[in-house]
């Protein structure tokens, strides 16, 4: 009985001294320990602080997007173009913050003018105002004219969408897709107009908060009116996406004889919120 309780004592001691270990020893050396969760673990303690400073970086990238996305819709279009010639490297600090935007928006409004041009002919010649990184012309088979304050891409013309280098009466559609962003962005679509054919398309797309009245944003029929005076019928209006609004507009064929003032609501900045 007496040897017998030793060596069960014995026993519990070499169980002890397996799952024991001395302070400085390597855990991944002692026997016991679950390698995986050693590696795991290790690779848990490196991530934190990268997290961290991703983070960090990316609240920096926001601030400055927002900044950014300010200046954009509180000054003109030639101070925008000049601003950015200057700093041209801000111009793609501004559009992967607006990507980012975009993310969390459960439908984009260029994708649903992607859709609209396939639905028409691919012979219709297409100008974008603002086209960021011309994913519109990438995605159709139209030719798009794709114009924005900087070159983002080859393909891009540099100007200020009040003054382009395209020709009047020579584009089939003209589209704002959320880039009527000036203090004077009636002089972008009076540019519109001048390039479009007669009975051509204009297509805008709006942030919603712009033009809802009850946010202090313009009121939309205000401001349908005055593209109507410009010389423009109203086709449809899309108010069903909670993020933005959708006109479809034609250029007359004769503007009326007698031209006068069009009194044009003023489009709140759009700021976005800090995430």
């Amino acid at each position: 009985m007496k040897e017998a309780k030793r060596s069960r004592k014995r026993k519990r001691g070499k169980v002890h001294k397996k799952s024991t270990t001395q302070a400085g020893d390597d855990p991944s050396k002692v026997s016991g320990v679950n390698q995986s969760m050693v590696s795991n673990v290790a690779i848990s303690n490196t991530k934190k602080p990268l997290s961290f400073l991703d983070k960090m970086k990316a609240r920096l990238s926001g601030g400055h997007f927002r900044m950014l996305n300010e200046k954009l819709y509180t000054c003109s279009g030639d101070e925008a173009l000049n601003y950015f010639k200057e700093n041209p490297e801000l111009f793609n600090v501004y559009h992967a913050g607006y990507q980012e935007q975009m993310l969390h928006w459960p439908e984009k409004p260029v994708d649903i003018i992607t859709k609209w041009l396939k639905d028409h002919s691919p012979s219709l010649i297409v100008a974008d105002f603002g086209c960021g990184d011309a994913r519109l012309a990438r995605s159709v088979k139209n030719k798009v004219w794709s114009l924005d304050l900087v070159a983002h891409d080859p393909s891009v013309i540099a100007c200020d969408m009040s003054n382009t280098p395209l020709e009047s009466s020579s584009v089939d559609v003209a589209i704002f897709c959320l880039s009527l962003m000036g203090t004077d962005y009636p002089s972008f679509l009076q540019e519109a107009r001048r390039v479009l054919k007669p009975r051509g398309w204009l297509l805008i797309a709006e942030v919603k908060s712009r033009l809802d009245p009850t946010t202090g944003g313009a009121d939309p029929n205000n401001f349908l009116k005055a593209i109507s005076e410009l010389g423009f019928t109203i086709e449809s209006k899309d108010f069903s996406n909670k993020m933005f609004v959708l006109f479809y507009l034609k250029k007359k064929e004769k503007r009326n004889s007698v031209d006068k003032e069009i009194n044009w609501p003023e489009l709140k900045a759009c700021i976005y919120k800090r995430r």
